[in-house]
């Protein structure tokens, strides 16, 4: 079987991950980070201005001290939550090229030592909040920038869901070709948008410079200060302006941190700072605009554009934590979290570059079921706040531990992110009053992958604890042979095995009923590298253990197929004479049954027992034919 490490890779090859592309691709990782990561948080000008203004207004006329209290909100929003805590701090704490909720965990498990219960549920809680986000970002972004159509003409409005369940659809279905050659597509595209919205921001911007004074914080202070609970409902509609960010920071091994640090400053904080101020001064001028901000600030002739220019931002949005949803499962699986899913490597070049087809099909199920259920992107807008916020909060408390413990630095340096979590605590206070109005649903399906996980994690340490107590060590089952040795047959026998010191269960079992043993028996272990690939001369290891036994080692990189037929033709070069019509591949497949007393209740069990059956079979990821394979079935109880 496949060995993996118990946690991700260590931080020491972190700098050789960030660096692997090669500096001549330094500006079309950056481009391409544009489409992919900024998608999400560089379309949020469709609504995320309306909406904070609305909420300010609480029904009523949208005045000067509303417009300039929500862009004060905004700007500071985007400068303390995005600049400073994500694209500065936490782009730095990568777990070997690898960024997110979970990779952010694992640093935290190895600066304290151990794995703590208060740490991993932080992980699993940020994960499964992220899922939740994940959900509602194509749904609410496509939804939005369709909505255009209604804006140009009344006439549109019965068309606005097809069109959309279309649009997601061909999203969803593109996902295989892969993070970069997608991104080769949506950066360019994403670049001229941003392009755009700065533009006709701008062209606003000169008709009220006054909108220019919500640069100061007071406005901000003073609007929230003023105005008690509309106030906080008002942060939670402004929190819009920077979801995104959870997503910038888990799709850090699509393109590394560089590339994403310099997309931002150059090209992206500019364009979005530019065009809320070019909303705000639009609505300053005539407050009636505020229902559509955004498509206001171009005139009717250049609507139709515009619209199909956003539908094209917002579909590559919904790319960001598409890809971010890959990188969260691969680690989880990583950590133990998951059962194991299918992956595929689409990239030789960057290790992040993955897909995952079982991941997208449920989030283009789930995405689909959304739109279907709210219809509108107002509505979509209360339930996206509190997932992201809560994502956000995650990162901080984890971000503390890294800081002061894993990079060593003082206390008073991890206290300098005291106050970034102190302002996630108030946007994720602010998002819970939006539980009535749809901020259930990712709470809803985050609390399932809650419990999927820990379901997982709680049932394989049970079912670990189990095995143990029957397990053998190999060299103490050899020595055995030689006191006593069983009746050999001709052949090799292959035993594949996560845990070569211990003898596998296939062997144990051919032994117990076939009363047997093969002339040559290779103990067999897959190790997936973190090179693309591994050369001939390096996939085979061979260590012999008796004149029957042998451990093999195979390793494959991580964007090759592993084929373990294959590989084990190259040890001939090694003096073993492989022939496969004489070998036989044993495997155990474990027969899983609910006990009486598990230590966990009876659903729980049968919870456990159904994700592992859905895991990926062995046979088939190693392509081993199944003419060679015999599956020793044993029954456990857990």
């Amino acid at each position: 079987m496949m060995k993996t490490p118990d946690t991700l890779p260590n931080e020491a090859a972190t700098a050789e991950h960030n660096e692997r592309p090669a500096k001549t691709s330094f500006w079309k990782l950056t481009v391409g980070s544009i489409g992919v990561v900024y998608g999400d948080i560089g379309t949020s000008p469709l609504y995320a201005f309306r909406e904070a203004a609305k909420a300010a207004a609480g029904g009523g006329v949208v005045d000067r001290g509303i417009v300039l209290g929500v862009l004060s909100l905004i700007l500071w929003s985007l400068i303390i939550v995005v600049t400073l805590k994500y694209v500065l701090i936490l782009l730095r704490a990568d777990n070997n090229g690898e960024g997110g909720t979970l990779s952010l965990t694992a640093l935290a498990f190895r600066a304290l030592g151990r794995r703590t219960p208060t740490v991993l549920m932080l992980g699993i809680v940020g994960a499964a909040m992220f899922y939740g986000s994940s959900l509602i970002t194509p749904a609410l972004s496509v939804l939005s920038a369709v909505e255009g159509l209604k804006v140009a003409t009344p006439a549109f409005e019965p068309f606005v869901l097809p069109l959309t369940f279309v649009i997601l659809i061909g999203l969803f279905a593109v996902q295989s070709y892969g993070t970069g050659k997608v991104s080769v597509l949506f950066g360019p595209v994403t670049l001229v948008w941003f392009l755009v919205v700065a533009v006709i921001g701008a062209m606003h911007i000169a008709d009220e410079p006054s909108v220019l004074t919500a640069i100061n914080p007071y406005y901000g202070i003073t609007f929230l200060a003023h105005n008690g609970t509309v106030g906080l409902v008002t942060l939670g509609a402004v929190f819009l302006a920077v979801t995104g960010s959870e997503a910038l920071y888990a799709d850090l091994g699509h393109f590394g941190r560089k590339p994403i640090q310099c997309a931002w400053f150059l090209v992206v904080l500019p364009a979005l700072i530019i065009n809320y101020f070019g909303q705000g001064a639009l609505v300053l001028a005539h407050p009636e605009a505020i229902e559509n901000a955004f498509y206001r600030l171009v005139p009717e002739s250049m609507l139709l554009p515009l619209v199909g220019l956003a539908t094209a931002a917002t579909i590559i949005a919904s790319q960001a934590v598409i890809t971010g949803a890959y990188s969260i499962t691969q680690q989880a699986i990583q950590l133990g979290l998951l059962p194991r899913f299918e992956i595929r490597h689409t990239s030789a070049s960057h290790y992040g570059q993955i897909y995952m087809p079982r991941v997208n099909l449920l989030l283009l199920v789930g995405v689909l079921l959304l739109v279907g259920l709210f219809r509108t992107s107002s509505d979509l807008a209360s339930a996206y706040v509190l997932a992201v916020a809560a994502t956000v909060w995650v990162a901080g408390p984890l971000g503390f531990i890294v800081v002061w413990k894993l990079w060593n630095k003082p206390l008073w340096v991890a206290c300098l992110l005291i106050p970034f979590i102190v302002i996630d605590s108030v946007f994720l206070a602010a998002s819970t009053l939006k539980l009535s109005d749809g901020a259930w649903v990712p709470v809803a399906f985050g609390a399932i992958i809650v419990l999927i996980m820990m379901t997982w994690r709680r049932g394989s340490n049970l079912l670990v604890q189990k095995t143990r107590r029957t397990e053998i060590p190999l060299e103490t089952l050899i020595r055995s042979f030689e006191k006593k040795p069983p009746h050999a047959v001709p052949g090799t026998a292959v035993f594949l095995t996560s845990a070569p010191e211990f003898a596998p269960t296939a062997l144990l079992h051919n032994l117990k009923h076939n009363k047997v043993l093969h002339e040559h028996n290779v103990i067999l272990t897959i190790v997936i590298t973190d090179t693309p690939r591994v050369s001939l001369r390096d996939r085979v290891t061979i260590t012999p253990i008796s004149a029957a036994f042998s451990m093999v080692a195979l390793r494959f990189g991580y964007v090759e197929q592993p084929n373990v037929p294959k590989a084990l033709a190259i040890a001939r070069k090694h003096g073993w004479q492989f022939d496969i019509m004489s070998t036989s591949f044993f495997l155990s497949r474990r027969a899983l049954k609910p006990a009486a007393h598990s230590g966990m209740p009876r659903w729980q069990d049968r919870l456990y027992i159904w994700l592992a059956r859905s895991a990926s079979d062995a046979t088939d990821f190693f392509q081993i034919p199944t003419g060679r394979v015999v599956e020793v079935g044993t029954q456990v109880t857990i």
